[in-house]
Formats: C-alpha cells, sequence, structure tokens
C-alpha cells in the first residue's frame, strides 16, 4: 500500500501550536465563570480582550507597544554586538578566556531586577539606562554560546585552513566563523527571549510609556485586565520575534 503525503499536512502544522493555547484559554474562561478565581484575581478572556481592542481603538496601546519594540530593538543590536566581540576574543584566546570567563559566568546569575538601583545610580531614569540594561539580557547568551563555539571548531577545519596557508584574517572569515554560525544564531535567539523579560525591568525605571508601564499601571489601578493584557502582549510580541530569528537562523543554516 503507498504512504499518504506528508506535504499536504505540513501546510498547516503550524496550527498545532495553537491547541495547547487553546485549551489554557478554555480553562481559564471555565476557572473564572464557576467560581475558582474572583473576577479582581483573574478577568474572564473576553473582558481582557476587550480592554486591548479599547485601547487600541483609543490609540493610546500602540504608542505603548512601539516604544517598547523601539527598546528592545536598540537593547538587542547593543548585547549582540558586544556579545559578539567578547565570544570572539575569548573563543580565540585561551587567556582572554581565562581572564574574562570567570567574571562574566558570575555576572550572568545577577537577576535583572538586581541591576535596577545601580542602574539608576550610573544612568538615570533616561531612554539609554532601559536600553543598557536590556542589552545585558541579551549579550549573555550570544557571549555563551559564540565563546562555546569557536572553541569547538573542528581541528580538522584549522588544519585545512594551515594546509592552504590562510592567514588569521582569512582563516577567521573563511573557516572559523562559518563553522561557529549556528551557535552564534542560537545565543541571537536565546538573547531575544532574555531581552523580552529584561525589559520589564527597564520599564520600572521611571517609565511613562511601554507595555512594562502598563503593567505596572494596572497594578497601582487593581485593573487585573491591564494586567493580563499586558502579560499577553509580552507573550505575543516575543513569540513573533522568536519566530523571525528562528526563520533566519533556518535559511543561514540551511546556506
Amino acid at each position: 500500500m503507498r504512504d499518504v503525503p506528508i506535504p499536504a499536512i505540513g501546510g498547516v502544522r503550524w496550527l498545532l501550536g495553537l491547541v495547547v493555547p487553546a485549551l489554557l484559554v478554555v480553562v481559564w474562561h471555565l476557572l473564572v465563570t464557576t467560581g475558582v478565581f474572583a473576577a479582581h484575581q483573574l478577568p474572564e478572556p473576553l473582558r481582557v480582550v476587550g480592554t486591548l481592542y479599547a485601547m487600541g481603538v483609543a490609540g493610546d496601546l500602540w504608542g505603548h507597544v512601539a516604544i517598547t519594540l523601539q527598546r528592545v530593538f536598540f537593547g538587542v543590536l547593543l548585547g549582540v554586538a558586544v556579545g559578539t566581540g567578547l565570544g570572539t576574543l575569548t573563543g580565540l584566546s585561551g587567556l582572554a578566556s581565562d581572564l574574562l570567563d570567570p567574571l562574566l559566568q558570575s555576572l550572568k546569575n545577577i537577576p535583572s531586577l538586581a541591576w535596577v538601583p545601580l542602574f539608576l545610580l550610573w544612568f538615570g531614569i533616561g531612554e539609554g539606562a532601559k536600553v543598557l540594561l536590556i542589552a545585558v539580557g541579551a549579550f549573555f547568551p550570544v557571549y555563551l554560546n559564540l565563546s562555546t563555539g569557536i572553541g569547538e571548531v573542528s581541528e580538522d577545519l584549522l588544519e585545512v585552513a594551515e594546509v592552504y596557508d590562510l592567514g588569521r584574517v582569512e582563516a577567521l572569515r573563511t573557516v572559523v566563523f562559518p563553522a561557529a554560525l549556528p551557535s552564534l544564531l542560537v545565543g541571537i535567539r536565546g538573547g531575544v527571549g532574555l531581552a523580552w523579560m529584561f525589559v520589564v525591568a527597564a520599564e520600572l525605571i521611571a517609565a511613562s510609556q511601554g507595555i512594562g508601564f502598563l503593567l505596572s499601571d494596572g497594578r497601582v489601578l487593581a485593573r487585573p485586565d491591564v494586567i493580563v493584557g499586558s502579560i499577553l502582549l509580552f507573550a505575543f510580541l516575543g513569540n513573533l520575534s522568536d519566530l523571525a530569528v528562528k526563520g533566519v537562523q533556518r535559511r543561514v543554516v540551511d546556506w
């Protein structure tokens, strides 16, 4: 008997990722309507959607989303740039790794909120402090993955570079970096994910705009619909950015 072709199913495979979230929404609705959670503790899903829709129609929501996206974008850009530089340095140099890696490994364990008071002292309450805090979150996955990836480049590839008498810069460009590229992309994907976690802490630094500000404002005003809506926005935008990086990763690694 001939096998049933799979490609027809593959076109809607992404829909499988919606099954569990849809079930969770149903459970969420039941928990509220059956009285397990009071309305002031957990609002109904439709109430949250209605709140976000009303804010969108009024125009308030888009300003908050835009400023958060801007902060994440510049924070990731800075974190990836510094992480790539230091990851390359420690991956290529054993001495640099011995000097820097223990310190950086220690710093990566500091929670995002613990940085906030220090950044307030150093950089004030402006946009620079927020972007730098997000950059800290994006930096560590990029640094760790690239440093490890460069350190694990196959000796066979390095011997080929020597056989062809490639210079150091040429060997890095044509052998080392292409071999470590998958590790770098995994690090960038992780960095983008951490950036969305750090942006919440960043927007606690005297922010008057942003999804993190909405979250804090919802807490102050005792608006659970705003709180849950803000959390869902973080989840949605974070997932979109992860899918974007994943798409680039798949194309580049295949190439």
